[in-house]
Protein backbone atom coordinates (compact mmCIF):
# COMPACT_ATOMS: atom_id res chain seq x y z
CA UNK A 1 0.00 0.00 0.00
CA UNK A 2 1.41 3.13 -1.28
CA UNK A 3 0.93 6.21 1.16
CA UNK A 4 0.63 9.87 0.95
CA UNK A 5 0.62 12.85 3.36
CA UNK A 6 -0.81 16.11 2.91
CA UNK A 7 -0.46 19.27 5.21
CA UNK A 8 -3.15 21.76 6.24
CA UNK A 9 -1.37 24.79 7.57
CA UNK A 10 -3.86 27.27 8.09
CA UNK A 11 -4.13 30.30 10.14
CA UNK A 12 -5.29 28.36 13.56
CA UNK A 13 -3.64 24.63 13.38
CA UNK A 14 -1.85 22.53 11.13
CA UNK A 15 -3.05 18.94 9.77
CA UNK A 16 -1.92 16.06 8.34
CA UNK A 17 -3.60 13.66 7.01
CA UNK A 18 -2.02 10.28 5.62
CA UNK A 19 -3.71 8.35 2.62
CA UNK A 20 -3.61 5.77 0.41
CA UNK A 21 -2.58 7.31 -3.04
CA UNK A 22 -5.18 5.08 -4.85
CA UNK A 23 -8.22 4.99 -3.67
CA UNK A 24 -8.05 8.30 -1.14
CA UNK A 25 -8.83 6.26 2.41
CA UNK A 26 -7.44 8.17 5.17
CA UNK A 27 -5.42 6.14 7.24
CA UNK A 28 -4.30 8.02 10.09
CA UNK A 29 -3.97 11.56 10.98
CA UNK A 30 -2.41 14.36 13.51
CA UNK A 31 -3.05 18.09 14.44
CA UNK A 32 -1.50 20.78 15.99
CA UNK A 33 -2.19 24.33 17.10
CA UNK A 34 -0.42 27.75 15.98
CA UNK A 35 0.05 30.85 17.90
CA UNK A 36 -2.81 33.37 17.76
CA UNK A 37 -2.52 36.67 16.05
CA UNK A 38 -2.14 38.50 12.50
CA UNK A 39 1.84 37.60 12.64
CA UNK A 40 3.69 34.44 13.09
CA UNK A 41 7.10 33.69 13.14
CA UNK A 42 7.60 31.06 10.39
CA UNK A 43 9.26 28.67 13.01
CA UNK A 44 6.07 28.16 15.09
CA UNK A 45 4.22 26.77 11.74
CA UNK A 46 7.35 23.81 11.29
CA UNK A 47 7.37 22.96 14.90
CA UNK A 48 3.64 22.57 13.95
CA UNK A 49 4.21 20.46 11.56
CA UNK A 50 6.52 17.82 13.16
CA UNK A 51 4.11 17.88 15.63
CA UNK A 52 1.66 17.02 13.86
CA UNK A 53 3.42 15.24 11.47
CA UNK A 54 5.20 12.76 13.73
CA UNK A 55 4.69 9.08 12.81
CA UNK A 56 2.99 10.07 9.89
CA UNK A 57 5.28 11.95 7.32
CA UNK A 58 8.19 9.95 7.88
CA UNK A 59 5.69 6.76 6.45
CA UNK A 60 4.83 8.39 3.23
CA UNK A 61 6.31 8.21 0.26
CA UNK A 62 4.91 11.68 -1.02
CA UNK A 63 3.44 14.75 0.79
CA UNK A 64 2.09 18.44 -0.53
CA UNK A 65 1.59 21.57 1.96
CA UNK A 66 -1.48 23.12 0.98
CA UNK A 67 -1.86 27.03 3.32
CA UNK A 68 -3.00 29.98 4.40
CA UNK A 69 -2.73 31.67 1.41
CA UNK A 70 -1.47 35.33 1.32
CA UNK A 71 1.12 35.91 4.25
CA UNK A 72 4.34 37.45 3.64
CA UNK A 73 7.63 35.73 4.52
CA UNK A 74 10.62 37.80 4.09
CA UNK A 75 14.04 36.11 4.32
CA UNK A 76 17.24 37.51 4.18
CA UNK A 77 20.49 37.12 1.81
CA UNK A 78 21.41 34.10 4.23
CA UNK A 79 18.01 32.83 4.26
CA UNK A 80 16.74 33.91 7.56
CA UNK A 81 13.32 35.25 8.46
CA UNK A 82 13.47 38.95 8.63
CA UNK A 83 10.64 39.17 10.51
CA UNK A 84 7.43 37.31 11.69
CA UNK A 85 5.14 37.26 8.99
CA UNK A 86 2.18 38.96 8.54
CA UNK A 87 -0.81 36.82 7.60
CA UNK A 88 -3.76 37.03 5.43
CA UNK A 89 -5.57 38.66 8.06
CA UNK A 90 -3.81 41.03 9.34
CA UNK A 91 -5.38 44.61 8.20
CA UNK A 92 -2.42 47.03 8.62
CA UNK A 93 -1.49 47.30 5.46
CA UNK A 94 -5.34 48.67 4.14
CA UNK A 95 -3.82 52.09 3.56
CA UNK A 96 -0.85 50.69 0.94
CA UNK A 97 -3.72 49.06 -0.36
CA UNK A 98 -5.43 51.82 -1.43
CA UNK A 99 -2.85 53.90 -2.31
CA UNK A 100 -1.36 51.06 -4.90
CA UNK A 101 -4.82 50.73 -5.95
CA UNK A 102 -5.59 54.70 -6.38
CA UNK A 103 -1.95 55.05 -8.46
CA UNK A 104 -3.13 52.36 -11.09
CA UNK A 105 -6.51 52.07 -10.86
CA UNK A 106 -8.67 49.39 -9.96
CA UNK A 107 -9.03 48.36 -13.87
CA UNK A 108 -5.62 48.11 -14.38
CA UNK A 109 -4.43 45.82 -11.49
CA UNK A 110 -7.43 44.12 -12.49
CA UNK A 111 -6.07 43.59 -15.63
CA UNK A 112 -2.39 42.59 -14.48
CA UNK A 113 -3.11 40.34 -11.81
CA UNK A 114 -7.04 39.89 -12.11
CA UNK A 115 -6.68 41.30 -8.34
CA UNK A 116 -8.17 44.40 -7.02
CA UNK A 117 -5.94 44.91 -3.87
CA UNK A 118 -7.18 44.46 -0.59
CA UNK A 119 -4.98 44.32 2.40
CA UNK A 120 -4.93 40.64 2.63
CA UNK A 121 -2.36 40.56 -0.58
CA UNK A 122 1.10 40.43 -0.46
CA UNK A 123 1.90 43.17 -2.34
CA UNK A 124 0.37 45.37 0.01
CA UNK A 125 2.62 43.76 2.95
CA UNK A 126 5.20 44.41 1.04
CA UNK A 127 4.46 47.99 0.41
CA UNK A 128 3.79 48.11 4.05
CA UNK A 129 7.16 46.76 5.38
CA UNK A 130 9.10 49.30 2.84
CA UNK A 131 7.03 51.84 4.66
CA UNK A 132 7.09 51.23 7.81
CA UNK A 133 10.33 49.01 8.57
CA UNK A 134 12.59 50.41 6.30
CA UNK A 135 15.73 48.09 7.80
CA UNK A 136 13.96 44.96 7.60
CA UNK A 137 12.96 46.26 4.19
CA UNK A 138 16.42 46.76 3.22
CA UNK A 139 17.72 43.26 4.16
CA UNK A 140 14.63 41.46 2.64
CA UNK A 141 16.50 39.55 -0.52
CA UNK A 142 13.73 36.84 -0.98
CA UNK A 143 9.76 36.93 -0.20
CA UNK A 144 7.76 33.84 -0.14
CA UNK A 145 4.25 32.52 0.81
CA UNK A 146 3.73 30.70 4.12
CA UNK A 147 3.36 26.96 2.15
CA UNK A 148 6.39 27.97 0.18
CA UNK A 149 8.39 28.42 2.95
CA UNK A 150 7.05 24.85 4.96
CA UNK A 151 7.79 23.36 1.77
CA UNK A 152 11.42 24.75 1.13
CA UNK A 153 11.65 23.73 4.93
CA UNK A 154 10.65 19.82 3.71
CA UNK A 155 12.86 20.02 1.08
CA UNK A 156 16.07 21.17 3.18
CA UNK A 157 16.67 23.36 0.44
CA UNK A 158 17.53 27.42 -0.08
CA UNK A 159 16.07 30.14 -0.90
CA UNK A 160 17.39 29.95 -4.43
CA UNK A 161 15.72 26.86 -5.11
CA UNK A 162 11.74 27.82 -3.57
CA UNK A 163 9.18 26.68 -5.45
CA UNK A 164 5.59 27.41 -5.54
CA UNK A 165 2.07 26.85 -7.43
CA UNK A 166 -0.18 28.95 -9.77
CA UNK A 167 -3.11 29.33 -6.70
CA UNK A 168 -0.44 30.75 -3.99
CA UNK A 169 1.23 32.95 -6.61
CA UNK A 170 -2.08 33.94 -8.11
CA UNK A 171 -3.33 35.71 -4.68
CA UNK A 172 0.00 37.49 -4.31
CA UNK A 173 -0.56 40.68 -6.12
CA UNK A 174 2.47 40.39 -8.48
CA UNK A 175 1.72 37.33 -10.63
CA UNK A 176 -1.34 36.83 -13.18
CA UNK A 177 -3.24 33.82 -13.64
CA UNK A 178 -3.96 34.83 -16.98
CA UNK A 179 -0.47 34.81 -18.34
CA UNK A 180 1.23 32.47 -15.64
CA UNK A 181 4.07 35.14 -15.40
CA UNK A 182 5.29 37.47 -12.42
CA UNK A 183 4.23 40.85 -13.16
CA UNK A 184 7.52 42.23 -12.15
CA UNK A 185 5.99 45.73 -12.45
CA UNK A 186 3.78 45.64 -9.59
CA UNK A 187 6.25 44.18 -7.30
CA UNK A 188 8.33 47.20 -7.98
CA UNK A 189 5.39 49.49 -7.49
CA UNK A 190 4.86 47.96 -4.32
CA UNK A 191 8.73 47.00 -2.57
CA UNK A 192 10.43 49.44 -4.64
CA UNK A 193 12.57 47.21 -5.80
CA UNK A 194 12.75 43.52 -7.02
CA UNK A 195 12.78 40.79 -4.86
CA UNK A 196 13.84 36.64 -5.83
CA UNK A 197 10.74 35.35 -6.23
CA UNK A 198 9.70 31.62 -6.02
CA UNK A 199 9.89 29.43 -9.27
CA UNK A 200 6.25 28.70 -10.03
CA UNK A 201 6.27 24.75 -10.62
CA UNK A 202 3.82 22.75 -12.74
CA UNK A 203 0.63 20.99 -10.91
CA UNK A 204 1.86 18.00 -10.44
CA UNK A 205 5.77 18.46 -10.74
CA UNK A 206 7.82 16.45 -8.08
CA UNK A 207 9.89 19.54 -6.74
CA UNK A 208 12.36 18.05 -4.34
CA UNK A 209 13.01 15.55 -1.74
CA UNK A 210 12.65 14.78 1.93
CA UNK A 211 15.53 14.01 4.28
CA UNK A 212 13.77 10.07 4.16
CA UNK A 213 13.48 10.30 0.32
CA UNK A 214 10.06 11.32 -0.18
CA UNK A 215 8.88 13.14 -3.26
CA UNK A 216 7.60 16.88 -2.41
CA UNK A 217 4.96 18.15 -5.07
CA UNK A 218 4.48 22.25 -5.20
CA UNK A 219 1.87 22.28 -2.53
CA UNK A 220 -1.19 24.97 -3.09
CA UNK A 221 -3.07 27.59 -1.21
CA UNK A 222 -5.92 26.70 0.82
CA UNK A 223 -8.83 27.46 -1.33
CA UNK A 224 -7.53 25.66 -4.02
CA UNK A 225 -6.45 22.97 -2.02
CA UNK A 226 -10.13 22.09 -0.77
CA UNK A 227 -11.56 22.19 -4.54
CA UNK A 228 -9.04 19.67 -5.16
CA UNK A 229 -10.05 17.07 -2.24
CA UNK A 230 -13.66 17.75 -2.72
CA UNK A 231 -13.10 16.75 -6.64
CA UNK A 232 -14.55 20.24 -8.00
CA UNK A 233 -14.45 20.04 -11.77
CA UNK A 234 -16.13 23.43 -14.48
CA UNK A 235 -19.39 24.26 -13.34
CA UNK A 236 -18.76 23.47 -9.59
CA UNK A 237 -18.94 25.91 -7.14
CA UNK A 238 -18.13 25.36 -3.41
CA UNK A 239 -19.90 27.97 -0.51
CA UNK A 240 -17.93 27.32 2.33
CA UNK A 241 -19.14 28.61 5.60
CA UNK A 242 -16.82 28.93 8.39
CA UNK A 243 -15.76 32.21 9.93
CA UNK A 244 -15.99 34.04 7.21
CA UNK A 245 -17.27 33.02 3.94
CA UNK A 246 -15.84 31.93 0.50
CA UNK A 247 -17.73 31.37 -2.59
CA UNK A 248 -15.42 29.62 -5.47
CA UNK A 249 -15.82 27.37 -8.57
CA UNK A 250 -13.04 25.95 -11.13
CA UNK A 251 -13.26 27.60 -14.65
CA UNK A 252 -11.76 27.34 -17.53
CA UNK A 253 -11.21 30.81 -18.15
CA UNK A 254 -9.52 33.39 -15.93
CA UNK A 255 -11.26 35.83 -14.10
CA UNK A 256 -10.80 39.84 -14.81
CA UNK A 257 -13.36 41.91 -12.11
CA UNK A 258 -12.58 45.66 -11.92
CA UNK A 259 -15.05 45.56 -8.84
CA UNK A 260 -13.13 43.54 -6.57
CA UNK A 261 -15.53 41.50 -5.78
CA UNK A 262 -14.39 38.35 -7.66
CA UNK A 263 -10.34 37.67 -7.13
CA UNK A 264 -9.06 35.83 -10.32
CA UNK A 265 -7.04 32.88 -8.63
CA UNK A 266 -5.98 29.74 -10.19
CA UNK A 267 -6.96 26.54 -9.11
CA UNK A 268 -4.51 23.55 -8.67
CA UNK A 269 -5.04 21.33 -11.69
CA UNK A 270 -4.19 24.11 -14.35
CA UNK A 271 -7.18 25.82 -14.56
CA UNK A 272 -9.04 28.79 -12.67
CA UNK A 273 -10.43 29.39 -9.18
CA UNK A 274 -12.54 32.60 -9.12
CA UNK A 275 -13.22 33.71 -5.64
CA UNK A 276 -15.66 35.41 -3.19
CA UNK A 277 -14.87 36.09 0.18
CA UNK A 278 -17.00 37.54 2.87
CA UNK A 279 -15.88 38.15 6.51
CA UNK A 280 -19.54 37.08 8.27
CA UNK A 281 -20.55 33.66 7.77
CA UNK A 282 -21.10 30.82 10.59
CA UNK A 283 -20.46 33.94 13.24
CA UNK A 284 -23.55 35.59 12.10
CA UNK A 285 -25.55 32.15 13.58
CA UNK A 286 -23.33 32.44 16.75
CA UNK A 287 -24.60 35.96 17.63
CA UNK A 288 -28.20 35.37 16.96
CA UNK A 289 -27.98 32.22 18.99
CA UNK A 290 -26.78 34.35 21.51
CA UNK A 291 -29.30 36.83 21.80
CA UNK A 292 -31.97 34.37 21.90
CA UNK A 293 -30.36 32.34 24.28
CA UNK A 294 -30.65 28.96 22.34
CA UNK A 295 -28.61 26.11 21.18
CA UNK A 296 -27.93 24.78 18.08
CA UNK A 297 -30.86 22.38 17.73
CA UNK A 298 -33.40 25.16 19.43
CA UNK A 299 -32.07 27.81 16.87
CA UNK A 300 -32.47 25.39 13.79
CA UNK A 301 -35.92 24.88 14.83
CA UNK A 302 -36.98 28.13 15.14
CA UNK A 303 -35.59 29.42 11.95
CA UNK A 304 -37.34 25.92 10.01
CA UNK A 305 -41.06 27.01 12.36
CA UNK A 306 -40.79 30.52 10.32
CA UNK A 307 -41.83 30.78 6.67
CA UNK A 308 -39.41 31.69 4.18
CA UNK A 309 -39.49 35.77 3.97
CA UNK A 310 -39.28 35.44 8.47
CA UNK A 311 -42.54 37.95 8.72
CA UNK A 312 -41.13 40.84 6.83
CA UNK A 313 -37.22 40.71 8.53
CA UNK A 314 -34.76 41.00 6.43
CA UNK A 315 -30.80 41.05 7.97
CA UNK A 316 -28.06 42.88 6.25
CA UNK A 317 -25.26 40.73 8.00
CA UNK A 318 -22.25 42.58 7.62
CA UNK A 319 -22.01 42.59 11.43
CA UNK A 320 -18.22 43.75 11.66
CA UNK A 321 -17.42 45.32 8.68
CA UNK A 322 -17.59 43.49 5.19
CA UNK A 323 -15.29 43.02 2.35
CA UNK A 324 -17.72 41.73 -0.39
CA UNK A 325 -19.20 44.42 -0.86
CA UNK A 326 -16.28 46.48 0.01
CA UNK A 327 -17.94 47.97 3.63
CA UNK A 328 -15.11 47.75 6.10
CA UNK A 329 -16.81 50.23 8.98
CA UNK A 330 -20.41 48.62 7.92
CA UNK A 331 -22.69 46.98 10.94
CA UNK A 332 -25.50 44.61 10.47
CA UNK A 333 -28.71 46.08 9.75
CA UNK A 334 -32.23 44.37 10.51
CA UNK A 335 -35.17 45.77 8.50
CA UNK A 336 -38.49 45.14 8.61
CA UNK A 337 -39.16 44.78 12.29
CA UNK A 338 -43.25 45.31 13.45
CA UNK A 339 -44.95 44.28 16.46
CA UNK A 340 -45.86 40.86 14.67
CA UNK A 341 -41.79 39.64 14.90
CA UNK A 342 -41.36 37.21 16.46
CA UNK A 343 -38.12 34.66 17.56
CA UNK A 344 -39.07 32.14 14.93
CA UNK A 345 -38.63 35.02 12.41
CA UNK A 346 -35.68 36.10 13.88
CA UNK A 347 -34.21 33.13 13.71
CA UNK A 348 -34.84 32.35 10.04
CA UNK A 349 -33.91 36.49 9.25
CA UNK A 350 -30.22 35.44 10.51
CA UNK A 351 -30.24 32.30 8.38
CA UNK A 352 -31.40 33.69 5.41
CA UNK A 353 -29.15 36.58 5.89
CA UNK A 354 -26.15 34.99 5.82
CA UNK A 355 -26.78 33.07 2.63
CA UNK A 356 -27.90 35.51 0.70
CA UNK A 357 -24.67 37.33 1.50
CA UNK A 358 -22.82 33.94 -0.18
CA UNK A 359 -25.82 34.37 -3.05
CA UNK A 360 -24.35 38.01 -3.61
CA UNK A 361 -20.98 35.96 -4.62
CA UNK A 362 -22.76 32.85 -6.65
CA UNK A 363 -23.96 36.04 -8.91
CA UNK A 364 -20.75 37.46 -8.74
CA UNK A 365 -18.82 34.66 -10.52
CA UNK A 366 -21.72 34.20 -12.80
CA UNK A 367 -21.35 37.31 -13.45
CA UNK A 368 -17.49 36.37 -14.82
CA UNK A 369 -18.57 33.37 -16.69
CA UNK A 370 -19.07 30.75 -14.15
CA UNK A 371 -22.66 29.46 -13.72
CA UNK A 372 -23.01 26.90 -10.90
CA UNK A 373 -24.33 23.85 -12.25
CA UNK A 374 -23.31 22.14 -9.18
CA UNK A 375 -23.03 23.96 -5.46
CA UNK A 376 -21.76 21.94 -2.66
CA UNK A 377 -22.15 23.47 1.03
CA UNK A 378 -19.09 22.81 3.80
CA UNK A 379 -17.75 24.59 6.59
CA UNK A 380 -18.83 24.52 9.93
CA UNK A 381 -22.35 26.33 9.39
CA UNK A 382 -23.28 23.38 6.93
CA UNK A 383 -23.96 21.20 10.30
CA UNK A 384 -27.17 23.14 11.23
CA UNK A 385 -30.40 21.92 9.61
CA UNK A 386 -32.05 25.00 8.97
CA UNK A 387 -28.74 26.40 6.79
CA UNK A 388 -29.40 23.00 5.14
CA UNK A 389 -32.28 23.43 4.11
CA UNK A 390 -33.27 26.68 3.51
CA UNK A 391 -30.09 27.36 0.91
CA UNK A 392 -31.63 26.04 -1.76
CA UNK A 393 -34.62 28.02 -1.60
CA UNK A 394 -31.81 31.34 -1.34
CA UNK A 395 -29.31 30.22 -4.12
CA UNK A 396 -31.90 29.40 -6.37
CA UNK A 397 -30.12 25.59 -7.22
CA UNK A 398 -29.92 22.43 -5.54
CA UNK A 399 -27.31 22.17 -2.76
CA UNK A 400 -25.13 18.94 -2.00
CA UNK A 401 -23.60 18.40 1.29
CA UNK A 402 -20.53 16.19 1.09
CA UNK A 403 -19.34 14.32 4.10
CA UNK A 404 -17.19 15.99 7.02
CA UNK A 405 -13.66 15.77 6.03
CA UNK A 406 -10.71 17.96 5.92
CA UNK A 407 -10.88 18.92 2.45
CA UNK A 408 -8.27 20.96 2.60
CA UNK A 409 -5.74 18.55 3.78
CA UNK A 410 -6.91 15.61 1.48
CA UNK A 411 -6.05 18.02 -1.96
CA UNK A 412 -2.96 18.33 -0.66
CA UNK A 413 -2.45 15.03 -0.39
CA UNK A 414 -4.09 14.18 -3.51
CA UNK A 415 -1.82 16.47 -4.89
CA UNK A 416 1.14 13.96 -3.62
CA UNK A 417 -0.24 11.48 -4.95
CA UNK A 418 -0.65 13.17 -8.34
CA UNK A 419 2.83 13.55 -8.44
CA UNK A 420 3.89 10.23 -7.32
CA UNK A 421 2.09 8.82 -9.76
CA UNK A 422 3.51 10.84 -12.87
CA UNK A 423 0.02 10.55 -14.60
CA UNK A 424 -2.09 13.44 -16.51
CA UNK A 425 -4.84 14.07 -14.22
CA UNK A 426 -5.19 13.99 -10.29
CA UNK A 427 -6.71 11.03 -8.80
CA UNK A 428 -10.31 10.24 -9.09
CA UNK A 429 -11.39 9.59 -5.02
CA UNK A 430 -14.56 9.36 -4.04
CA UNK A 431 -15.20 11.90 -0.62
CA UNK A 432 -18.53 9.67 -0.20
CA UNK A 433 -22.16 9.91 -0.35
CA UNK A 434 -23.23 13.47 -0.40
CA UNK A 435 -26.56 14.43 0.61
CA UNK A 436 -28.98 16.73 -2.03
CA UNK A 437 -31.15 18.82 -0.94
CA UNK A 438 -33.76 20.82 -3.08
CA UNK A 439 -35.91 23.36 -3.06
CA UNK A 440 -38.13 25.86 -4.56
CA UNK A 441 -36.36 29.56 -5.56
CA UNK A 442 -37.31 31.88 -2.88
CA UNK A 443 -37.93 35.50 -5.06
CA UNK A 444 -39.68 37.43 -2.14
CA UNK A 445 -36.78 37.09 0.16
CA UNK A 446 -34.26 38.00 -2.61
CA UNK A 447 -35.64 40.85 -3.45
CA UNK A 448 -36.09 42.06 0.56
CA UNK A 449 -32.42 41.18 1.00
CA UNK A 450 -31.31 43.23 -2.81
CA UNK A 451 -33.69 46.01 -1.59
CA UNK A 452 -31.79 46.55 2.02
CA UNK A 453 -28.47 46.07 0.86
CA UNK A 454 -28.49 48.69 -1.83
CA UNK A 455 -30.51 51.06 0.00
CA UNK A 456 -28.05 51.19 2.58
CA UNK A 457 -24.87 51.38 -0.28
CA UNK A 458 -24.76 55.23 0.00
CA UNK A 459 -25.18 55.10 4.02
CA UNK A 460 -22.48 52.64 4.58
CA UNK A 461 -19.93 54.43 2.17
CA UNK A 462 -19.79 57.15 4.54
CA UNK A 463 -20.11 56.16 8.07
Amino acid sequence: MSLVAGVDSSTQSTKVLLVESETGEIVDSGRASHPDGTECPPEAWWEALQEAGKGLLERAEAVAVSGQQHGMVALDADDEVVRPALLWNDTRSAPQAERLTAESGAEAWAADTGLVLAASFTATKLAWLAEHEPDNAARTAAVMLPHDWLTLKLRGASAAEATTDRSDASGTGYWSAATGDYVTDRLVQAFGRTLALPRVAAPNEIVGRTPWGAAVAPGAGDNAGAALGLGLGPGDVAVSLGTSGTVFGVSDVPANDPSGLVAGFADATGRYLPLVATLNAARILDTFRAILGVDHAEFDALALAAEPGAGGLTLLPYLDGERTPNRPNATGVLSGITTGATRQNLARAAVEGMLSAQADGLAALAAQGLEARRVLLIGGASASEAVRRIAPTVFGVDVEIPPSAEYVALGAAKQAAWALSGRNEPPQWTIGDTARLTGSAADAVTEQYATLRDETAPWAAHR
